[in-house]
């Protein structure tokens, strides 16, 4: 016999001081289970609670389904980033996993979450299903134009409710005479404490109602710009070069001189960024549409060939000397310099110099031109 003082089951523990045996005549499957003992009796007696189902598509995203409200799913597989939306109603989603990659990881922790608890899980990821970007973009437009539509209607409500508790603190108050103080021990003192109250909630509420209104419209005013801020084409060029970037990016990791881990002897590795390519070429040719449509209605792409040192451009609003014409960008006097117009001479800042982007340029006007302009303006304020 040996003094025991832990290592005590749960159904064990008392007060005071046990002995056990460590002979196998002395074992007692019922006072002291082996561990072996417990588990198999605890798989014999827990039955699945169900079967959910994980799916992951490009085109529909990463979806869990075979789950009701109540049954503890969604408290289980929420810090995978799992959620619910009124547009997918009892089905639970990862935000924003269209179109792209499955999260393998977030998958697999999320399903053995659930299969400790006893449910039953399979898992169905399907790569190659996808919508073409022109689809995706096409949805993401309509999304936000039913955004629009409902976060107007939202601030309309509001803007009613709002006008509505204010008009009936007014309609109070005007039953008031104008300085009428509340007449204490008066037979009107509790009427006019309940008016006083009244008027402050309704205005209140009134207040609250106005910023909720102003809430709503303004994210109304930005769902019904989405679209024309996709397309604005100095911010179309500036993703194109991105997009770009990571197509020369995938492009090495497919001939192998990429620095990203990726192996394009894998089988798995190789189709991957194959679809990355062929996703990044889709939606290159996708904007470059968008480009030359605003090409069609006007819109200039400016490039190093447009510039010659001594011409001007003009940025937010200020016209730059050019002092180099780079590939990417123009080199002028630092944006520090004050002024409509921004010369060398003009430069106070010991020869600084600053990059403009050709993507954000608004406009090119000849250096000869600029200085005649110059001239005739400093001329005219002379003879003024």
């Amino acid at each position: 016999m040996a003094r025991q003082d832990g290592d005590q089951a749960p159904e064990q523990r008392f007060a005071g001081t046990w002995w056990g045996c460590s002979a196998p005549a002395c074992w007692n499957a019922v006072l002291e289970p082996t561990r072996e003992l417990l588990a198999e009796l605890e798989a014999q007696g827990r039955k699945p609670k169900g079967t959910i189902t994980i799916t992951h598509t490009r085109a529909d995203g990463t979806l869990l389904e075979g789950s009701r409200k109540g049954d503890g799913v969604f408290e289980i597989v929420r810090p995978h980033r799992f959620w619910f939306g009124r547009s997918l109603p009892g089905v639970l989603f990862i935000r924003n996993s269209r179109d792209k990659q499955a999260d393998r990881w977030t998958i697999r922790r999320a399903a053995e979450a659930l299969r400790a608890v006893g449910w039953s899980v399979e898992i169905d990821v399907d790569e190659d299903s996808r919508r073409s970007f022109a689809q995706a973009e096409q949805d993401r437009v309509e999304r936000a134009e039913e955004r629009a539509e409902r976060f107007g209607e939202y601030a309309g409500n509001a803007a009613a409710r709002s006008e509505a508790h204010r008009g009936e603190a007014r309609r109070i108050a005007q039953g008031i005479p104008f300085g009428q103080p509340i007449l204490v021990g008066h037979h009107s003192q509790r009427r006019a404490e309940r008016d006083q109250e009244r008027i402050d909630s309704n205005m209140r509420e009134g207040i609250a109602e106005g910023e909720k209104a102003e809430h709503y419209a303004s994210r109304a005013a930005a769902a019904g710009s989405y679209e024309a801020f996709r397309n604005n084409p100095g911010r179309t060029l500036r993703r194109i070069e991105k997009l770009e970037a990571d197509l020369r990016r995938v492009q090495r990791n497919l001939d192998g001189t990429g620095t990203q881990g990726w192996n394009p002897h894998n089988p798995d590795h190789a189709a991957e960024l194959n679809r990355q390519k062929q996703e990044l070429q889709e939606e290159v040719g996708y904007w470059r549409h968008v480009i030359a449509k605003a090409e069609a209605d006007g819109f200039k792409v400016w490039s190093r060939d447009d510039f010659a040192k001594g011409d001007f451009a003009r940025w937010r609003g200020t016209w730059y000397e050019v002092l180099r014409a780079n590939a990417k960008s123009l080199t002028v006097p630092h944006i520090h310099n004050m002024g409509p117009v921004v010369t060398k001479e003009d430069n106070k800042h010991n020869g600084w110099t600053y990059t403009l982007p050709y993507n954000e340029l608004a406009g090119r006007m000849g250096g000869e031109e600029m200085r005649e302009k110059l001239a005739a303006a400093k001329a005219e304020d002379g003879s003024g």
